[in-house]
């Protein structure tokens, strides 16, 4: 894999076959694979889980895990994509003991995370600046190295969050 960019794959990923677009080939599929294919390559357009709050807290977080700056070209919307998944209500089928269900530790991280901007810069983690989100984050990650892997943050198990 060379990482190249092609116009004609989704999400610019030359992959093995560059160039290839396999959703080109719909027309030859049967409708319940292409329409499988299909909703799986659109990008929904509005948020159905996260309110206004949550989705600024999720893109800023997200940016930062991911290191994705802000409108960039080749941007990967992940936002949405979770927020498709979890308004779904889909899972990976299994979660860590002590954890809630995918769509309240999210819910929850979120908020916490929110709840220590408002405690150590005085303003919602989304209007701190980036180097101010960048101590949160590591916060919650140093607290994860804590105590042999898995210090508490908010009542959950740190290592556990985001991973």
């Amino acid at each position: 894999m060379n990482g190249r960019k092609e116009k004609g794959s989704p999400g610019g990923w030359d992959g093995r076959f560059p160039g290839f677009d396999a959703a080109a080939q719909a027309a030859h599929w049967d409708p319940v694979t292409a329409g499988v294919v299909l909703d799986r390559l659109r990008v929904p357009q509005e948020l159905a889980f996260f309110t206004p709050d949550e989705e600024a807290v999720a893109m800023a977080l997200c940016d930062h895990l991911l290191g994705q700056d802000g409108d960039a070209p080749g941007r990967i919307p992940v936002v949405v994509l979770i927020d498709a998944r979890l308004a779904r209500g889909e899972t990976d089928g299994w979660r860590y003991a002590g954890l809630p269900e995918d769509a309240q530790a999210w819910r929850d991280t979120l908020h916490y995370l929110d709840q220590d901007a408002q405690a150590r810069f005085s303003r919602p983690f989304a209007h701190c600046q980036a180097a101010g989100q960048r101590i949160l984050i590591q916060a919650v990650q140093d607290c994860a190295n804590q105590h042999g892997g898995g210090g508490d943050w908010h009542g959950h198990n740190a290592a556990h969050v985001w991973s």
